[in-house]
């Protein structure tokens, strides 16, 4: 797979990202297959991963300002 910004190989790799769920809500989702550029670090999420992980922060008590989750739990 090649990078739809600077065109360079995009490697499969696992890593820890944050969404903000509101101003005072962030969420960390820990252990989340991404697909990574090799060259200027721009990343993809796989559909079936986004489909996970937007099932992961519905479930999110927005009354907490920081919340750890793992993607594989």
């Amino acid at each position: 797979m090649n990078c739809g910004v600077c065109g360079s190989k995009m490697t499969s790799l696992i890593t820890d990202l944050p969404f903000k769920l509101s101003e005072t809500t962030i969420v960390i989702v820990k252990g989340l297959p991404i697909f990574q550029c090799d060259n200027c670090s721009q990343f993809l999420l796989g559909d079936s991963v986004i489909d996970r992980v937007e099932t992961i922060l519905s479930k999110v008590d927005t009354a907490a300002e920081l919340e750890v989750i793992s993607y594989a739990a």
